[in-house]
């Protein structure tokens, strides 16, 4: 039996200095959007609204305590690296606003900064209509920012730059998915001995004219190991973090974040008074979870991802003098850090009570577990613990799209408060819904249930804004029409069926719409 063939990518190279790391940072520049409308990217576990709520408790927390130390003048900027689609950002600021509203003492201003590498996001950001109240009121703004090497934040809105140590107040950032796709370094820990990992990339397919994409899907990984010393960096402290994981680890493989230490390094240079990081990822922050871990796999979708050794960032925080905020119990999906490199970092109340109560209590990595659960059994659920689990979620956008089939099949047989709380939940799911022109029409589903209720005015505002959205669907205008016959609204009924007759001419439905009883108007 003859050999597979085998394409050499890249020879023998330090893994975090691979051509991995570049075709990754190469997929997002050139997919941009595509890359999460489509789905092939996952992304909904770290920017549902139940995590924006969670993340904007935490900001708020944070405003509580530079309000009780006397900070209330300067701004709070508030900086997402990566931030891809936006919509972690909009879920943000929703439930922010709200915190804020239903407060009645002075708290110090804030700006959020959408940041990314992709001038297609960037784009997609300032053109964004549900962005623009908040980009006008001076609580948003745009900027290229490359976390790995970049020292200053140009501000495209405001026309601003944020240099280093530019910044007398607190910076917040928001590393969502992020950690988990730079260039790391990689080690083995065996018999009490360090080794360095090289990797060696092939291909069973002729990789010529491949895009980064192609290639992310056809790369196959070998690992080479080179016995090290413990002064394997320049930096004493890392040097430092080497020989405790060689002390502890008796054979295990170990992502060490020498490059998100460096980004980390980068942002704290902007402010004098330190930063808040808040991270939420596939990774480990207990000791006892690193060991025994074997080789890696590289994780593609679309783009590829490892994951993030949470414990070194927390010993790199704590190092310096900062705190570390990680869950109190074991987590199943994913890891919520809350990391200050501040100064007298354990006096900041507010923030320390609503991590205690947003992660420990119950968190996002909880609700993913409930989430499942509900998926499994919802078909014998009642509406009632429906619009909890709706609530639960914060009302998210994706985890009603998920229940509304088991929704539509109620909607047959509920009461009047039953119907006036479903349609209360529908319009707070919508406030909560960020539009990233996906297939499914939300406002379309939503308005077809609110017909379904008997709300005819109120599902004729969400057949408007699918139409908004998605013009080119006959259904749309199809259903106005039937709400406008059931309000006895003669004149726009006449003139949306004239409208939808002009548009979409081969429509059937419209044509048997002659058959309608006019006269009963």
């Amino acid at each position: 039996m003859e050999p597979k063939q085998s394409f050499l990518i890249e020879k023998r190279t330090p893994f975090s200095k691979s051509l991995i790391w570049q075709l990754n940072r190469d997929y997002y520049i050139q997919k941009g959007l595509d890359a999460w409308i489509d789905g092939t990217v996952p992304h909904y576990l770290t920017s549902n609204s139940m995590v924006g709520r969670t993340y904007s408790d935490l900001i708020f927390a944070m405003l509580k305590d530079l309000a009780a130390k006397e900070e209330t003048e300067k701004k709070v900027y508030i900086l997402e690296l990566g931030a891809g689609h936006g919509r972690l950002c909009f879920h943000i600021l929703k439930h922010l606003d709200n915190l804020i509203n239903n407060y009645s003492k002075p708290l110090p201003p804030y700006c959020y900064i959408l940041s990314d590498i992709a001038e297609k996001n960037l784009d997609f950001f300032i053109k964004n209509e549900q962005f623009h109240p908040y980009i006008k009121a001076g609580k948003l703004d745009i900027a290229y920012f490359d976390a790995i090497d970049g020292e200053n934040i140009f501000l495209r809105h405001a026309k601003k730059e944020i240099k280093q140590q530019s910044l007398d107040q607190v910076l917040v950032v928001l590393a969502n998915y992020f950690f988990d796709s730079i260039p790391s370094d990689l080690f083995l820990f065996q018999n009490e001995e360090s080794y360095h990992c090289s990797v060696e990339l092939t291909s069973k397919e002729d990789p010529e004219g491949f895009s980064s994409e192609k290639l992310l899907q056809n790369i196959e990984t070998k690992y080479f190991i080179t016995p090290v010393s413990d002064s394997y960096f320049k930096n004493p402290s890392l040097n430092k973090s080497l020989a405790f994981y060689r002390e502890q680890l008796k054979n295990s493989f170990l992502f060490f974040p020498d490059t998100a230490m460096r980004c980390i390094k980068n942002l704290q240079n902007l402010s004098t008074k330190g930063i808040m990081l808040i991270s939420m990822d596939k990774g480990f922050h207990e000791l006892s979870d690193l060991e025994n871990i074997t080789q890696p796999e590289m994780i593609v979708h679309g783009s590829m991802s490892f994951w993030v050794n949470y414990h070194a960032l927390g010993r790199y925080c704590e190092d310096q003098g900062g705190s570390t905020l990680f869950p109190k119990y074991s987590t199943f999906h994913l890891e919520l850090a809350c990391m200050l490199f501040m100064p007298e970092s354990n006096s900041y109340s507010e923030l320390l009570a609503s991590f205690d109560r947003n992660v420990n209590d119950f968190g996002p990595d909880d609700f993913n577990g409930f989430k499942q659960s509900t998926y499994k059994n919802m078909h014998n659920m009642s509406l009632v613990e429906l619009i909890g689990v709706l609530r639960l979620s914060a009302y998210d956008s994706t985890i009603f799209v998920k229940v509304l089939p088991r929704i539509k099949e109620l909607c047959k047989n509920i009461t009047m408060k039953e119907r006036h709380r479903l349609a209360q939940t529908m319009e707070q799911t919508w406030e909560m819904y960020f539009n990233l022109s996906e297939s499914l029409d939300l406002a379309f589903e939503i308005g077809g249930v609110c017909y379904d209720l008997g709300f005819y005015k109120v599902a004729l505002g969400y057949f408007d804004k699918s139409i908004a959205l998605y013009d080119n669907k006959p259904d749309a205008y199809y259903n106005k029409i039937m709400c406008h016959y059931q309000n006895r609204e003669d004149k726009l009924l006449l003139e949306t069926i004239k409208i939808a007759r002009s548009k979409f001419p081969d429509f059937e439905p419209l044509s048997k719409l002659d058959q309608l009883d006019l006269t009963a108007l």
